[in-house]
């Protein structure tokens, strides 16, 4: 088959998976079911026709609007998309047509849910992140490169770890400073990628979250320390990053030690 084909059959079928991702990311919150009934405008719940729910495409023709009550919808949905699209495209190029490619897929569009999950509501589902850690030890134990030891090391790596952390802030300063979605989000992390994905994504999103901090007090034009930014969608990003990129950054940070 042609590749330029293919690369289309891969996108087009990422951006109908974050069609449905955009269902999941408005419903869960709201404990509703994401199968029925079918997609609704999110301002009058006009069910869609099929026509207005392709992908992309038809909010670019409707113009941001629905239909029926002609209120603007969020470019969130459009986007959404895009970023399940290209994340599909890039697991493709990376491991192809295979089941580790699938598993990666399942793992990146369970983030992206998580991400803007946690961007509009500051929580984690835990109806994601608890029967994610199990089914990523499951998925573990059928890619090539994890072993079930290496799972179950990365599941304590990476919940220990923010357990921890949360457990040591919160006797220095007797307030909360991480909630226990972030703990099981990086137990979950830790399962498909083991340990070294763990260190990886707290140091990756720790680093993220920084940059992406300082960028926001800027925007708001507050320099108050204790602004509250999730920390979840920054270790989506360090994970992501590390399930593409991880190896070959790792070699070049020891690299310029030497």
């Amino acid at each position: 088959m042609n590749p330029y084909i293919m690369d289309t059959i891969v996108f087009l079928y990422g951006l109908c998976i974050g069609s449905f991702l955009n269902v999941c990311i408005f419903r869960i919150p709201a404990s509703k079911s994401i199968i029925f009934p079918g997609s609704t405008c999110p301002n009058c719940n006009t069910l869609l026709k099929f026509y207005d729910n392709i992908p992309v495409l038809s909010y670019l023709i409707l113009r941001g609007r629905c239909r029926n009550c002609h209120i603007g919808i969020s470019m969130r949905y459009p986007i959404t998309e895009l970023i399940t699209g290209v994340s599909a495209l890039f697991v493709y190029y990376r491991f192809g047509l295979s089941i580790d490619g699938l598993i990666y897929f399942i793992f990146i569009s369970a983030l992206i849910v998580i991400t803007f999950i946690d961007i509009d509501h500051q929580i984690i589902p835990d109806v994601i992140s608890l029967p994610g850690i199990p089914v990523c030890i499951l998925f573990a134990c059928i890619l090539d490169t994890m072993t079930l030891k290496d799972s179950l090391i990365g599941v304590l790596a990476g919940g220990g770890s923010l357990y921890a952390v949360a457990w040591t802030y919160k006797m220095l300063t007797a307030k909360e400073g991480m909630g226990g979605g972030d703990i099981k989000l990086l137990a979950m992390i830790g399962a498909l990628l083991g340990w070294q994905g763990v260190l990886f994504t707290i140091f990756a999103g720790s680093a993220i979250g920084t940059i992406a901090g300082m960028l926001t007090m800027i925007y708001a034009k507050t320099m108050n320390m204790k602004l509250a930014i999730p920390f979840g969608p920054f270790l989506s990003a360090g994970a992501v990053l590390y399930l593409f990129y991880g190896p070959t950054i790792i070699k070049w940070y020891f690299s310029t030690l030497m």
